[in-house]
């Protein structure tokens, strides 16, 4: 096959825009594990208040889907997103719960099928150039960098702004509140995700205020 050949039968992704457009809300994505569906409903009404409305759910906790429909039931101006999904059954459960976005940690043959299917704009996590070139292949232009302080942190994510000058990232893992402005500072980087303004002894008290006030200084970083 013709270089054209091939990469006209490779499919393609066809959410980029609504990617980038849904990266660009905010310059961070909270990451959260939530353990306790009412927590969860007050915990994304004191983010989405403070300035952070794209919410990334993580699926660790068998509360999650349910956490997910009640916040996007309940929560008026909630961007609503399933994180580490690493199964395609984990999609539809989601966009069923009410996800409007996926996130995966790494991808696989499969995943990237069921991702390219998947109706709502996925970003799914590369580490390295290859997988990031990988996912370049199939149409992918926005992309999680993950875990970002172990795979090379600032360093790497700059190092990649040149040979794959196209690519925007999102990193996550690993970053604070002292390390996220040095990463959005990047060209290549459209938003970070981090957990950091939902401490967990905050969390446990239900200190929303600390929370909102942790949020809100999230929310207004940016790129100076």
């Amino acid at each position: 096959m013709a270089p054209t050949e091939w990469e006209s039968a490779l499919k393609s992704y066809n959410h980029t825009k609504a990617t980038l457009e849904l990266m660009r809300r905010a310059p961070v994505i909270p990451v959260l594990t939530i353990e306790d569906v009412a927590d969860g409903v007050e915990l994304a009404r004191t983010l989405v208040s403070a300035g952070l409305m794209v919410l990334e759910i993580t699926l660790r906790t068998p509360t999650a889907l349910a956490a997910m429909k009640a916040i996007a039931d309940a929560v008026p101006g909630a961007i609503v997103g399933a994180g580490t999904i690493v199964e395609a059954a984990q999609i539809t459960a989601s966009i069923e719960a009410g996800a409007t976005f996926l996130v995966s940690p790494g991808t696989t043959p499969s995943l990237i099928a069921a991702a390219l299917a998947a109706p709502v704009p996925f970003l799914p996590g590369v580490a390295t150039a290859s997988e990031a070139m990988h996912l370049r292949e199939h149409g992918f232009r926005a992309l999680k960098f993950f875990p970002a302080e172990s795979a090379g942190g600032v360093g790497a994510l700059s190092s990649l702004a040149g040979p794959l000058a196209d690519l925007s990232f999102c990193p996550t893992g690993g970053i604070d509140a002292a390390r996220a402005p040095s990463y959005l500072a990047l060209r290549n980087v459209e938003c970070v995700g981090g957990s950091w303004m939902v401490p967990k002894a905050a969390l446990a008290q239900r200190d929303y205020a600390t929370i909102h006030a942790l949020a809100a200084t999230a929310a207004r970083l940016g790129r100076p």
